[in-house]
């Protein structure tokens, strides 16, 4: 096993005058740059008094000042304690208090927010050995708790200059040393989970990252000098190892993409960076065959002519161009999903016109991977292939037939919940596999295939299983929905559909013509459900419902 630091510190000496990671819009830091970065952090580490092991949080947003403090912690030895910038300041303050943090780097919005309760600071500040607060901006000093920290940045320059009186050069740099441990805690990462509100830190080894690391790099064809449009939350798993870690230990160049992407802005950037491959979660592409694709498909004379064969594949390959244009056609690796299940619809017509995707499963306890297989060996309606570090068992009598829970074990697992041995307890079996929470099956190739969520099961009083996320997918190809949610109430299933009001009012219709559409669509689905799963009926909401970083909705907030 290679341990990550080694290929990220090869990849920063080999690529040193090449440019690392973008701004979109914005300042480029070559590796070289990002190098001579990361040697500051590493002085006021040293002088903060920060030891290997010690926990450095970054509550930030996405940008390309994030990915250098998170090498730099990394490479410090020190452990990254990353908030998701959707965490209430509230919240930051007391997870970074309970996991020890020694110093904090944040950006203007989350320092601002935290300052906002003086209680927040208060509560970092009585972490024993707290250094204080840096702004991952341009790393200048927030606030100093310990006076060390304070006069290590007062002279940072001359510091620098004092240990590198030639500059900082590639043969200089050395991250990686023999001696590191693979059963050393790097992370901890704290979940936003769809059936909880409470927060858990999953607490992840050097072996980790390092056998996700490895895996992608020899399944996933990277592109040395190709681009990375990053848009998933780098604080989260999925976006940190995919969208950070893995195109920089290849010498790949990543352009980091703020804010939220709504399907203009998203096609706009594609266009631009021209990336080899992109990653994100399905609702993202979903959004865009929404508003994009399906409009067009469903208008004469395209709806006549897919049902031709023949004249299908005219319409599909000029649907496809028009994609692989607005993605920039710079893709060799193609579109990888992950996060959640693909509306298969969306699937079906990716299928068709032989568009290059796969989807990848995962989830934060195992660093993320779980299964993934290159497009050219994906199984549609899957979730790709046993990722070769992992193993993976369903619990039934007939796991290729008869749906049980997926279960994992493997160097890429956790070793558990940071102070909660309860929780960790109840996320392993007594043989030592760790609980997915998600039902599927395996077939005889290793493909993997989700059905759902254990705990959004919904059982009705005959004793049937109902997966609502089975119904959803039906309810979200219906025209005038935005995202839906199906829920067990009294006995009855309920649809609790967001209506897509603006779409309605550009048609002509009002409020009450809208709603009274979309209840009619919903109900009328009915007729392909099985009498056990049939939707008593639908609440219509205006507001959209509250995400998770995968933007899967948190359930836990509707039931």
């Amino acid at each position: 096993m290679i341990h990550f630091v080694s290929l990220f510190n090869d990849s920063v000496k080999s690529n040193w005058c090449e440019p690392a990671v973008t701004n979109f819009g914005g300042v480029t830091y070559p590796y070289g740059q990002m190098a001579e970065s990361i040697a500051k952090y590493h002085i006021l580490f040293s002088e903060a008094g920060i030891k290997k092991g010690d926990k450095v949080a970054l509550y930030a947003r996405n940008s390309a000042e994030w990915v250098i403090a998170y090498f730099a912690t990394l490479t410090y030895e020190a452990v990254t304690v990353p908030f998701l910038p959707d965490f209430i300041p509230t919240a930051v303050a007391e997870l970074g208090s309970f996991s020890e943090c020694k110093l904090l780097i944040a950006d203007d919005i989350a320092i601002n927010g935290l300052k906002e309760n003086p209680n927040n600071i208060a509560l970092l500040e009585s972490t024993e050995g707290f250094a204080g607060i840096l702004n991952v901006k341009d790393i200048s000093l927030e606030r100093a708790t310990l006076k060390a920290l304070a006069e290590a940045h007062d002279t940072l320059d001359a510091h620098f200059n004092k240990l590198y009186p030639n500059g900082l050069t590639a043969d200089i740099v050395n991250y990686y040393k023999e001696e590191r441990d693979m059963e050393a805690i790097v992370e901890i990462s704290f979940t936003s989970g769809t059936t909880s509100a409470k927060s858990k830190g999953v607490v992840l080894p050097a072996r980790s990252l390092s056998v996700n690391l490895q895996f992608a790099r020899r399944e996933i064809p990277l592109v040395k000098g190709g681009h990375i449009f990053a848009i998933l939350p780098m604080a989260h798993m999925f976006g940190q190892t995919f969208d950070v870690l893995f195109p920089l230990s290849g010498g790949s160049h990543v352009f980091v993409m703020p804010g939220k992407p709504t399907p203009a802005r998203l096609l706009g950037g594609l266009g631009a960076v021209k990336p080899f491959m992109f990653l994100t979660v399905p609702m993202v592409i979903e959004k865009i065959f929404k508003s994009k694709v399906f409009p067009a498909t469903r208008k004469f004379p395209a709806n006549l002519l897919l049902k031709v064969p023949g004249l299908d594949k005219i319409v599909l390959n000029k649907i496809k161009k028009s994609l692989l244009t607005a993605f920039g056609n710079g893709f060799t690796t193609g579109l990888i999903l992950g996060g959640a299940a693909l509306n298969r619809e969306v699937e079906d017509l990716l299928k068709r016109m032989k568009f290059p995707y796969s989807v990848g499963y995962g989830m934060t306890e195992c660093g993320p991977l779980i299964s993934y297989c290159d497009k050219a060996l994906f199984a549609k309606y899957s979730c790709g292939r046993k990722a070769d570090p992992i193993e993976v068992r369903i619990d039934s009598a007939n796991p290729r037939r008869v749906l049980g829970e997926i279960q994992v074990k493997g160097d890429a697992v956790m070793l558990g919940y940071y102070k909660n041995e309860e929780a960790t307890a109840a996320t392993f079996t007594k043989d030592g596999w760790l609980k997915t929470g998600d039902m599927g099956v395996v077939d005889s190739k290793g493909n993997v295939f989700i059905k759902g969520r254990c705990k959004n099961m919904i059982l009705t009083g005959s004793g049937q299983n109902i997966y609502p996320e089975e119904i959803e997918d039906k309810i979200n190809n219906l025209p005038y929905v935005v995202e839906s949610l199906v829920v067990g109430r009294n006995n009855a299933i309920v649809a609790l559909v967001v209506a897509d009001y603006e779409a309605g009012k550009k048609d002509g219709l009002d409020e009450k013509a809208l709603e009274k559409l979309v209840d009619e669509n919903v109900l009328a689905l009915n007729a392909e459900l099985a009498a056990y799963s049939k939707i008593g009926y639908t609440e219509i909401r205006s507001e959209a419902f509250e995400k998770t970083p995968k933007q899967s909705i948190k359930r836990y907030m509707y039931s």
